[in-house]
């Protein structure tokens, strides 16, 4: 069985891309897909200096994150957007386990092959959509499949009822059509990967 990893590029506490990261951990679930749900504060990580990294290798959190990047098949992440872009503590942490610490180590090792869907809550009308651009791109230039479909939830802040569900019938839909083309394609590629190592002499 597949197995996906599902985190919001927030530490706020009252975070409504927490929320939506949760509520995606809750609908794969219900799909019967393995899901852990992380909060990125519990990972806090200097800012990414090549200098510190000479000096002192990678920090603990990078590594324990850079783990269960590798450990999982497919990954959601909510990502909130900052002036049209993605998150200061998102891009941080995925600069962060972007770098080897081990000579063994493959390039890029935590992204290579996998597959993520992306979504963000955000007050306006466009709901994060312009911050998603750049992660799509980033995302796709080492290494991941980034699927289709992804989650944009305007008006953020009278979104989510008090369960934690979305109010909107369409946002709703949207995210499940999201969390189920992850699923699937996760399953179709990591059938596909397992197909090739048997195949393999």
């Amino acid at each position: 069985m597949a197995k996906f990893l599902m985190f919001a590029g927030s530490a706020r506490k009252a975070s409504t891309n927490k929320r939506l990261a949760a509520l995606a951990a809750s609908t794969a679930k219900a799909e019967g897909a393995d899901v852990t749900l992380i909060d990125l504060k519990d990972f806090g990580m200097p800012l990414y200096d090549g200098d510190l990294e000479q000096d002192r290798g990678l920090p603990e959190n990078a590594k324990r994150l850079k783990q269960l990047f590798v450990e999982q098949d497919g990954i959601f992440i909510a990502s909130p957007e900052y002036n049209s872009s993605i998150s200061p503590l998102l891009k941080n942490a995925l600069d962060w386990i972007s770098r080897p610490h081990t000579e063994s180590e493959p390039p890029l090792w935590a992204f290579n092959g996998k597959v993520m869907a992306i979504g963000s809550v955000a007050p306006g009308a466009f709901g994060g959509l312009r911050g998603l651009v750049p992660l799509r791109m980033m995302l796709g230039n080492i290494g991941v499949t980034v699927v289709p479909n992804q989650v944009a939830i305007s008006n953020g802040v009278n979104a989510f009822d008090d369960a934690g569900a979305l109010k909107e019938k369409q946002q709703s839909q949207m995210l499940k059509a999201t969390i189920k083309q992850l699923i699937l394609t996760t399953d179709a590629m990591t059938g596909s990967l397992q197909t090739d190592e048997r195949n393999t002499p």
